[in-house]
C-alpha cells in the first residue's frame, strides 16, 4: 500500500486531479454495480430508475383463442386496457380524457386489414414450425404485441397523412381529424398513437436481451417512413410553388425512392425483421437478403395502391382516391409521361388538367390514362414483378421460403 501511495505522490498535479475525479465518479455511480443498475436474470438491465414507468414484464395468459385473427383482436383489447389504465395511474389524466384516448385508439387502429400486424404473428409461427418448436403462450403474446406495435405505428402515420393530404375518408369512415370534437387535436393524437408503440415494447420486451434491438428498429423505420413522406410532400409543394406542371418531374427514379421509404420499410420489411429478431436470428446476411426482397415487394404494393387510387371502388378500398388532384408523383402519371407514351397533344392535356381540384379535370386525366392503356401497363408490371419476386424467393435457403411467399400471395392481384 505504501508503495502505491508513494507512486501516486510522484504523479504530476494534473494527473492527480484527473485520477481523483475519476475515482469520485466511480464512487458516485457505484463501482462494480454495487449501487447502480444490476443485471437481471434475463441478461437485460433492470427498469430505468429515471423513468416513472417501470413495468418491464407481463403475466402470460393460460387460455387464449387459437385462430390468429381472434387471438390478435383479443390482444388488442388487452393492450388497449393496459394503455388506458396507465393514462390515469402514471400520467394523472382524468377519466373523460382517458375515455377520449380509448375511443381514438378504437377509431384509428382497427377496421383495417391488419395485415402488417398479423404478419409478425405468422412469421414467428413459420419460423418456430421450421425449427420443430411449439410456440408458448408467452411467445404468441409477444408476437401479437409486436404486431400491434406496427398497427399503432400505422395508425400514427395515417392520422397525420390524412391531415396533410386533406383526405376525407379512411377505412370506410370519415377521417379522424374531420370529427367535430377532434379536428386539430388529431395532430397530438397521432403522437399519442406513436407513444403507444414504446409503452407496449417496454411492458412486453423490457426484460428481454433483444429489447434495445426492437426499439432501435422501430426508431429507424419510423425515421425512414418520415423521410419518405417528406420526399412526397416537398415534391408536391415544389410543383405548387412553380404554379405550373413540369412533366419531367414525374420519373420512376423519384417515385420508387419515395415509396421505398414511405411504404416498403414499415409495411413489409419491419414485420419480417421483427419476427426474425424475436426468433433469435442474428445473421446480418439474412436481414440483408430479407430487405432486398421485401422492399421490392413493398414497391409492388404501393404501385397497386396508386392503381387502386384511380381505378378502385371507394366502397371496396375504403377511401376516395385523391392522387390526381393532389399532384402526387404517382406510378400512373410517371408511366403516362415516359418517352413513347403520351404524345405532344396528350402531354398538354396533362399539363392543363393534372393537379386540379375539379371533377372534370380529374375525369379528363382518367380518360387519358385509358387512351394510353395505363391499366394494361399496370397488369404487365404486376405480373413481371410477381415473377421476379418468386425467382428471388426461390433462391432463399437460410429461412423458410413461406415467410416471403405468404406475404407475396396476399397482395398478388389484390383489389383493396
Amino acid at each position: 500500500m505504501s508503495k502505491i501511495v508513494s507512486e501516486i505522490n510522484g504523479l504530476s498535479t494534473e494527473t492527480k486531479i484527473v485520477l481523483g475525479l475519476s475515482m469520485g465518479v466511480l464512487a458516485w455511480f457505484g463501482f462494480g454495480n454495487k449501487s447502480g443498475h444490476s443485471a437481471s436474470s434475463s441478461g437485460s438491465s433492470d427498469a430505468n430508475v429515471a423513468c416513472s414507468d417501470i413495468t418491464i414484464n407481463f403475466k402470460p395468459e393460460e387460455n387464449m383463442p387459437e385462430k390468429d385473427m381472434d387471438f390478435f383482436m383479443h390482444m388488442f383489447n388487452r393492450l388497449k386496457k393496459e394503455i388506458v389504465a396507465d393514462l390515469q395511474s402514471t400520467y394523472e389524466l382524468p377519466g373523460d380524457t382517458a375515455k377520449y384516448v380509448e375511443r381514438m385508439i378504437d377509431y384509428t387502429c382497427i377496421n383495417g386489414k391488419m395485415t402488417r400486424g398479423l404478419s409478425v404473428v405468422q412469421v414467428q409461427a413459420k419460423l418456430a414450425a421450421d425449427a420443430g418448436r411449439k410456440l408458448t403462450n408467452k411467445d404468441r403474446m409477444q408476437s401479437a404485441a409486436l404486431g400491434w406495435c406496427i398497427e399503432f405505428l400505422q395508425a400514427f402515420f395515417l392520422v397525420a397523412d390524412d391531415i396533410m393530404d386533406d383526405s376525407k375518408t379512411r377505412r370506410g369512415q370519415p377521417c379522424w381529424y374531420l370529427l367535430p370534437d377532434v379536428q386539430k387535436v388529431a395532430i397530438n393524437d397521432s403522437f399519442i398513437l406513436e407513444s403507444c408503440v414504446y409503452k407496449i415494447l417496454k411492458r412486453y420486451f423490457g426484460a428481454e436481451t433483444y429489447y434495445l434491438n426492437l426499439v432501435e428498429l422501430f426508431v429507424e423505420v419510423t425515421r425512414q417512413t418520415e423521410m419518405g413522406q417528406l420526399l412526397d410532400l416537398t415534391a408536391v409543394n415544389q410543383m405548387q410553388a412553380a404554379k405550373s406542371i413540369d412533366l419531367s418531374f414525374y420519373t420512376d427514379d423519384r417515385y420508387f425512392r419515395c415509396v421505398t421509404y414511405k411504404t416498403a420499410y414499415y409495411s413489409f420489411y419491419l414485420p419480417v425483421a421483427l419476427g426474425l429478431t424475436i426468433a433469435g436470428v442474428t445473421d446480418r446476411a439474412i436481414f440483408d437478403e430479407a430487405r432486398v426482397i421485401l422492399l421490392k415487394m413493398g414497391q409492388l404494393f404501393q404501385v397497386q395502391d396508386d392503381f387502386l387510387d384511380c381505378y378502385g371502388l371507394p366502397e371496396k378500398i375504403g377511401k376516395i382516391g385523391t392522387d390526381i388532384q393532389d399532384n402526387k408523383c404517382g406510378w400512373l402519371i410517371c408511366q403516362a409521361v415516359k418517352p413513347g407514351n403520351a404524345n405532344a397533344a396528350q402531354r398538354e392535356i396533362l399539363k392543363e388538367n393534372y393537379a386540379k381540384h375539379d371533377d372534370k379535370c380529374i375525369q379528363r386525366v382518367k380518360d387519358l390514362y385509358k387512351e394510353l392503356k395505363i391499366e394494361e401497363l399496370f397488369h404487365n408490371y404486376e405480373e413481371a414483378t410477381y415473377t421476379e419476386l418468386c425467382q428471388m424467393i426461390n433462391k432463399v435457403t437460410r429461412v423458410p421460403k413461406d415467410i416471403y411467399m405468404f406475404l407475396l400471395d396476399r397482395i398478388y392481384h389484390r383489389e383493396k
